[in-house]
Order: structure tokens, then C-alpha cells, then sequence
């Protein structure tokens, strides 16, 4: 199955949080897409692993994505190294997206810098020759992506482009709301956390409304770039 995009998180959730109104645009315009989870976010203070596995499964119907998978590495603990670059790198090769959307470039939780770094660095190496995989018994053959977008997460960071998701807030905030564990529940004895309490989703809103101003949406999701944008028209430009 080749993708037109697929998105890297460090977490179960993290896309959800942070790009998920980007992503059900595009499926709404034809576009494929897939997400990996580096991560089966077992470190996380609420919920269980089992649970983060149903929570993102609903997330997952809910975006109407074409396929998710999860890479299994050490939630808090995953290195940039030759190991997990590989894992992605055969990921990469076995979807062969068009665009890759990746972590934070920086972030509270440092997984999300890290995650970002090596997605990145995996993006690169997936065109080298003498880079060898396999899937399913079959070598692989090179490939690149056209480019390495990185969405933004808890920390504010001035966004190099933004997508208009005004349309499909609503959508948005029900996929983040399958994670429920995670979330705000009244009745729920698990511990507090930074997003478990009832403004959370005042600030997400909030986020988005900061991020939509400037080209005239209400609700919109911020990217940060490695490389220069390039564009036909400047009429193009919003």
C-alpha cells in the first residue's frame, strides 16, 4: 500500500492531540494516510498499555485512516540508533508516503524531540543504496519521502505553515476524546495529569484559534519545515 501521508508519533495520542484535524482533511479529499507509534505509551500515568491499544484502534475509525501500526520501542526510553532507525526505515519503504509528519522538534516530554530527530534522520537514510531492508521476506527498494513536516505539541512553536481545520474541529476533538483514559472524566481515580483536567480542551481550542489568526481561520494546525517550501503561484499563498 503506498500512502500519500504517514504520520510518526512518539505516542498513541500524540497525533490525535496535534494533527489529526490535518490528516481527516486530506482523507476527506481522497488523500491515504497512515499513522506508526513508535510506542505502546506504557510509561503513561493513566490507563494501560491494553488501553492505549483500544483507545487508538477507536481514534484510528473515528479519522477513518487507512492503517496503524505500532513499532514496539520503549516508551521514555527509545534511542536514536541504528535499531529503531530501521524500524522506520522499513516502514517508510513499505508505505512509501509522499509526506511523513513528524513529532515536535522540541518538547516538555523529551521523547518528542528525540522522536523527531529520528524520524527525521530515518526520512534521509530510507534513499540510501547500501541501506538494506526486508519486509515480509522481500528486500526493499530505496525510498525517500518528498518532505518532513513536524507538527506542534505543548510547547508554542512559530509555525513555518498552518492548514485551516475549521471545518473539522468537531471531528477532531471526538478522536481525541477515544482516548479516554487519558482525558478529563469526573468520575475517573486515576492521577492528574497536565492533560487530564476539564480547560484542557479550552487550551487545545485555544492553540488552534492562536494558530488559525493569522491566515484567517478559526481553528488551524501549525508545521515546522527542515527545507524550503516551495510554491507555483504566489497567489497560492494564503
Amino acid at each position: 500500500m503506498k500512502l500519500d501521508i504517514l504520520a510518526f508519533a512518539a505516542h498513541p495520542d500524540d497525533v490525535e492531540l496535534s494533527c489529526s484535524g490535518t490528516l481527516i482533511k486530506h482523507i476527506a479529499a481522497g488523500k491515504t494516510v497512515g499513522i506508526i507509534d513508535l510506542t505502546q505509551g506504557e510509561l503513561g500515568s493513566r490507563g494501560t498499555k491494553d488501553t492505549r491499544y483500544e483507545e487508538a484502534a477507536e481514534a484510528s475509525k473515528a479519522m477513518k485512516i487507512d492503517v496503524r501500526t505500532n513499532l514496539k520501542m520503549a516508551d521514555g526510553f527509545f534511542e536514536i540508533n541504528e535499531e529503531n532507525k530501521l524500524l522506520i526505515i522499513e516502514q517508510i519503504r513499505r508505505f512509501r508516503p509522499e509526506i511523513v509528519l513528524a513529532n515536535a522538534i522540541s518538547d516538555r516530554h523529551p521523547d518528542h524531540g528525540r522522536a523527531a530527530q529520528l524520524v527525521s534522520e530515518a526520512c534521509f537514510l530510507a534513499g540510501l543504496m547500501k541501506v538494506e531492508t526486508s519486509w515480509e521476506g522481500q528486500n526493499q527498494a530505496v525510498y525517500r519521502p518528498k518532505a518532513v513536516y513536524h507538527y506542534i505539541q505543548d510547547y508554542f512553536i512559530e509555525p513555518d505553515f498552518a492548514i485551516d481545520i475549521s471545518e473539522f474541529i468537531d471531528e477532531k476533538i471526538n478522536c481525541i476524546k477515544a482516548y479516554k483514559t487519558q482525558f478529563f472524566d469526573p468520575n475517573s481515580k486515576e492521577p492528574q495529569t497536565p492533560i487530564s483536567g476539564e480547560d484542557f480542551f479550552d487550551f487545545l481550542k485555544g492553540r488552534m484559534m492562536q494558530i488559525g489568526r493569522p491566515i484567517g481561520a478559526k481553528y488551524a494546525e501549525g508545521f515546522t519545515v527542515q527545507r524550503t517550501i516551495g510554491v507555483d503561484l504566489l497567489n497560492d499563498l494564503k
